[in-house]
């Protein structure tokens, strides 16, 4: 008797998946609290509402719950999801960036950087999350 040895993802239940994602919100948001209060003692404007808790928690939580459902879908469908998640994730954050570039008149260099620190550490934060709850394979 032959037993194949093909890869298949390990499946994690839906209360360990939602605990590894809410943890991800959270220390994102922690990431992003810290990168905020340095921005604003470099000199960011205090009234750049991007780096007020009510913007970046609701939008790292946003982005932390799509890139979800984007790993999830890039498990289900890709012959290759270490491949595809590879070039995949960093093209998005560098295409989250376009809005941020936009806010140099209101946040000044100090804000812009931050915003894009804030992308990248809650990338890093969601894949690690992504990685030990929804495993590519």
């Amino acid at each position: 008797m032959s037993v194949t040895s093909e890869a298949v993802p390990v499946r994690r239940g839906p209360l360990v998946v939602t605990g590894g994602v809410l943890a991800a919100i959270v220390v994102g948001s922690l990431a992003d609290a810290v990168l905020a209060l340095l921005a604003l003692a470099a000199g960011a404007p205090g009234d750049f509402q991007p780096l007020k808790p009510s913007s970046y928690i609701f939008l790292t939580a946003v982005g932390v719950v799509a890139g979800a459902v984007g790993w999830a879908i890039v498990r289900k469908v890709s012959k290759d999801p270490q491949a595809l998640v590879r070039w995949l994730v960093p093209t998005v954050v560098v295409v989250s960036f376009v809005p941020d570039f936009l806010q140099f008149g209101a946040g000044g260099a100090a804000g812009v950087v931050a915003l894009l620190l804030m992308h990248v550490a809650v990338a890093v934060v969601a894949v690690f999350a992504y990685r030990k709850v929804m495993p590519l394979s």
